[in-house]
């Protein structure tokens, strides 16, 4: 409704919660006890399949372990009542295996009121005339089975290029939205100011990426910034999810290394930033 996300029933939807890290990086939290925890315990009210395009062994190269690892997501995700991005994450343009992919997903969980399409994570340097094409492809291939569910949308450079998006927006299509990504050491209050712009518009924005580091995902953790998005993006009322559920030696993974694939995360198992997250997390969905 304008700009605002709604639930089904068109009553305004705020979503907070954590994207899972590449599943061809980090197959182990691809689970439902692990999905259980983060609704339960962080009170995630969606959670991020991030399934990996590129890098070793991603859907490009094994497709039916990819699409093994986010059923069990989606799935279980279902299951706990939450909602779930399905994720294509990808930096560089694979139309025809998006189509071929979200045309399987379409066909599994039309109709399913928890599922998200998120059709491109983060084009790198590409035009918006080679990402807007890409997007109404896909949309087409998604609406021609399922009518209704939401489908995030990116922009390039990492979804940050929002005012060229809202210089030539999608027509025709009802229930998308524009992706931003920010990573709060490096995009400061520009890219509020730039969103809030594009926002006054009328272009829909969810904040499908963020954290409170540097964009590599490395370098200290900026809390008065990472504050302040919290507070901009509570007063705009803006959808959110944190990155991300993964133990690689870098300040983004919020768990160590000995923390279990199924959850059951107590507080000497989360690094700094699953620290912040879960927090972030709590305080914005707990009424």
């Amino acid at each position: 409704t304008g700009t605002q996300l709604c639930n089904q029933n068109n009553s305004p939807l705020v979503l907070a919660g954590a994207s899972l890290g590449w599943h061809n990086l980090w197959p182990r939290f691809y689970n439902a006890d692990a999905v259980k925890w983060l609704a339960n315990d962080w009170k995630c009210n969606v959670i991020r399949a991030s399934m990996g395009v590129g890098l070793d062994d991603s859907y490009l190269e094994n497709p039916s372990f990819a699409l093994q690892c986010m059923t069990k997501v989606i799935d279980g995700a279902i299951k706990n009542g939450i909602y779930v991005i399905i994720d294509f994450h990808s930096h560089k343009l694979h139309t025809q295996e998006a189509k071929t992919f979200f045309a399987q997903m379409a066909a599994k969980y039309s109709g399913n009121p928890n599922v998200i399409y998120e059709i491109w994570n983060e084009p790198d340097y590409y035009s918006w005339k080679d990402v807007k094409q890409y997007s109404e492809e896909v949309i087409s291939t998604i609406r021609a089975i399922d009518t209704d569910n939401l489908i995030l949308v990116g922009s390039p450079h990492w979804d940050q290029d929002l005012d060229s998006v809202a210089a030539n927006p999608i027509l025709g299509q009802k229930n998308i939205m524009y992706t931003m990504h920010f990573y709060a050491g490096t995009h400061k209050k520009w890219l509020r100011d730039r969103t809030d712009a594009v926002m006054a518009k009328g272009i829909p924005i969810f904040i499908s990426e963020c954290a409170g580091m540097e964009a590599s995902g490395d370098g200290p953790i900026d809390k008065t910034e990472w504050a302040a998005y919290q507070e901009w993006m509570k007063d705009r009322k803006l959808s959110w999810i944190a990155w991300s559920v993964s133990d690689k030696n870098e300040t983004c993974s919020m768990l160590l290394p000995r923390a279990s694939e199924k959850g059951n995360w107590t507080g000497d198992l989360l690094k700094e930033w699953g620290k912040i997250t879960r927090e972030s997390i709590r305080n914005a969905n707990t009424k």
